[in-house]
């Protein structure tokens, strides 16, 4: 029987009860036909206030031998600043990775109420993962005085863009042929015009794809207006983040919405998240959904080659909410979503 090592990093808050729901309905669509292996590290922020780090000096090292990670949530600003949390464990996982797509679906599961009318979308996003606005290059000087200056540098590469766009040009033809690619350029007349330029360039190489080329704030208009007109939407990693939400936002909230950090040439792990956060306000109250960490597992078993559990993951979820449960924020404990999901499975 074959068998995944998969690490577990269930970091923070929420994120405890979200993974061992998940990981539970996982072990069981694997059951008879593979093995999931799970080695559980308390990687979070109370780890940085025990230790001073968010993961150890060989966190990185210890993750490369695993065949994929699946994380729940990292953040705690009242005891840790996001800062800190942030650019000490997700960030360096993803860029150490090369995971450089990050991939959130959109849509309205069934018994789910979105605050649109629409009802009829399914929108992919491919977030930039690895660079542009998230470089970390910059930094202030004069602090705490009158004269002080903060940079930030956005970095955008020729690979990074080129393979970005190619990464959601391949899902466009794999879907419905249509694309939309994401910037600012009539503000940011470098970088994303640079963005622009890379796209008509690749577009000669997929004459099947129709690309369609949206300013960031005429995008957020138009996935509030007329979300059902798109399919896969490619944008930076700044832009991909604020999108994402509002495609959370719209398919009924965060605790649906889903995500897959790729490192699509798999010459490392890759790492699969729900969106949330960890949720500080409600960690202790045992209501969150864990339906996005579930469906974030889903993606986690699509992405190692088990497609038949991960469509059988997806269906659990489906029927779950067709019944009304998990549909509504705070209605359900979590443990009774895990256990209708779980039941589903069978």
């Amino acid at each position: 029987m074959k068998t995944y090592s998969i690490a577990l990093i269930p970091g923070d808050g929420i994120g405890t009860a979200v993974t061992e729901a998940a990981f539970a309905v996982l072990e069981k669509a694997a059951a008879g036909n593979f093995r999931l292996l799970g080695t559980t590290f308390p990687w979070s922020c109370a780890f940085y206030k025990e230790t001073g780090t968010m993961m150890p000096e060989d966190g990185i090292a210890t993750l490369r031998g695993f065949d994929a990670i699946l994380l729940g949530a990292v953040g705690w600003p009242a005891e840790v600043p996001d800062s800190v949390s942030l650019h000490g464990l997700l960030l360096p996982i993803r860029k150490a990775f090369v995971q450089y797509a990050n991939i959130r679906p959109h849509r309205l599961l069934p018994g789910v109420e979105g605050p649109l009318r629409a009802e009829g979308f399914d929108i992919l996003c491919i977030r930039e993962n690895t660079e542009g606005e998230y470089s970390g290059a910059g930094g202030r000087v004069h602090q705490g005085t009158a004269d002080e200056v903060a940079v930030e540098t956005s970095i955008f590469t020729r690979t990074g863009v080129e393979r970005i766009l190619r990464f959601g040009f391949e899902k466009a033809r794999a879907r419905s042929g249509r694309l939309a690619s994401v910037t600012k350029s009539n503000a940011q007349k470098y970088s994303m015009v640079f963005w622009d330029e890379m796209t008509r360039k690749l577009a000669a190489e997929y004459p099947d794809v129709e690309v369609t080329s949206y300013h960031i704030d005429a995008m957020a208009a138009r996935m509030v207006m007329a979300p059902e007109s798109l399919d896969v939407v490619v944008a930076s990693n700044l832009f991909g983040d604020i999108l994402t939400d509002l495609g959370a936002a719209i398919q009924g909230g965060l605790g649906f919405a889903a995500s897959a950090n790729i490192n699509p040439d798999r010459s490392a792990p890759s790492m699969f998240e729900p969106v949330h956060g960890s949720a500080p306000d409600i960690a202790h109250l045992g209501i969150a959904n864990p339906i996005a960490a579930i469906w974030s597992g889903a993606m986690m078993l699509d992405h190692l080659g088990e497609r038949e559990a991960a469509a059988r993951v997806m269906a659990a979820i489906e029927r779950t909410t067709a019944r009304g449960i998990g549909v509504r924020p705070g209605k359900d404990r979590t443990e009774a979503i895990a256990a209708a999901v779980l039941a589903a499975l069978d």
